[in-house]
């Protein structure tokens, strides 16, 4: 005891075992992997980089979804007897939580012979109008928020035809046995495709859930968090309240319609959240320097 511990001589050192396994070309595994690992950055940083939308390709984009979207919503069988079967059903549900009020509101309504005539007129055009007249707005103002914007109102587009495929809904204007008015077959106006004349061209049970509710949430809070000005911001919050007044009126939609039309842009904040690993209104308004077509650079440059 107390004597220092002996080397031998002339062993050899062992060198350090790697953590990883050796490929017969040499390469190491834990090497192979941190470069998949550091494609795999390099592929999400790609996708998540602001670029400047393209006028003409945006045009023909959201024509052809929308095409495309009217396709596959006629094309969803009717189902009748399906679609009244579950407007019952919706409808029991909501008397058993005490909000069944939608029939006293398209009274009430349908007595003021002007409101509703104009509320018909909204139902059927301002839709479209605010939320194309929205994405617009983003693509000249907001070039760096569009494409997460554009890909949160297609994904809410797109689950909303999950809904209408398992779903079929009779809006409560159909519903056998209840007392609601038509509005726009009374009054003789344009304010539906699933009533009149166009009836025909028109999947009329497709209404779970409502995208006149899921698209004006969209527009109400993309202008309440980008626009400047308070008046705008406070319009832009009213919108929404205001289109669930008048499919509540008109007797388009039930109260939880509504609902799912909030669900499904929950979904499509939420995929364009994972895509863009922010929320849109908190990517940067414009697009880098670098990323701006060439024909704009060089413009700029010679200015």
């Amino acid at each position: 005891m107390g004597e220092p511990t002996k080397i031998l001589e002339g062993r050899t050192t062992v060198p350090p075992r790697s953590s990883g396994s050796i490929d017969v070309d040499g390469t190491d595994q834990t090497e192979r992997e941190g470069s998949r690992a550091g494609q795999g950055r390099v592929f999400v940083s790609w996708v998540r980089r602001p670029r400047r939308p393209r006028l003409w390709f945006e045009i023909l984009l959201i024509g052809v979804s929308y095409w495309v979207y009217s396709l596959v919503r006629n094309a969803v069988p009717e189902q009748a007897a399906a679609a009244m079967r579950h407007a019952h059903q919706v409808w029991s549900l909501e008397t058993h939580l005490g909000i069944n009020v939608e029939d006293s509101i398209n009274h009430a309504m349908n007595s003021v012979t002007w409101l509703i005539v104009g509320m018909n007129y909204y139902y059927a055009t301002l839709h479209f109008i605010m939320t194309i007249g929205v994405l617009v707005w983003l693509f000249r103002r907001h070039p760096g928020r569009y494409a997460s914007a554009r890909l949160t109102i297609f994904v809410t587009t797109g689950f909303a035809l999950v809904g209408f495929y398992f779903f079929p809904l009779a809006p409560p204007r159909l519903m056998t046995g209840g007392d609601f008015i038509d509005t726009v077959a009374v009054h003789h106006t344009w304010g539906s495709m699933a009533s009149g004349d166009l009836s025909h061209v028109s999947n009329q049970y497709a209404a779970m859930p409502s995208m006149h509710i899921g698209w004006s949430l969209w527009c109400g809070i993309t202008i309440a968090m980008l626009a400047k000005p308070l008046w705008a911001k406070v319009l832009g919050l009213l919108y929404p309240v205001a289109t669930l007044v008048v499919i509540i009126s008109t007797a388009n939609h039930f109260w939880l319609d509504a609902c799912g039309g909030i669900v499904c842009l929950a979904v499509g904040f939420g995929v364009s959240y994972l895509v863009y690993g922010r929320l849109t209104y908190r990517l940067p308004q414009q697009v880098p320097q670098g990323d701006k077509p060439r024909r704009e650079r060089r413009a700029k440059a010679a200015a």
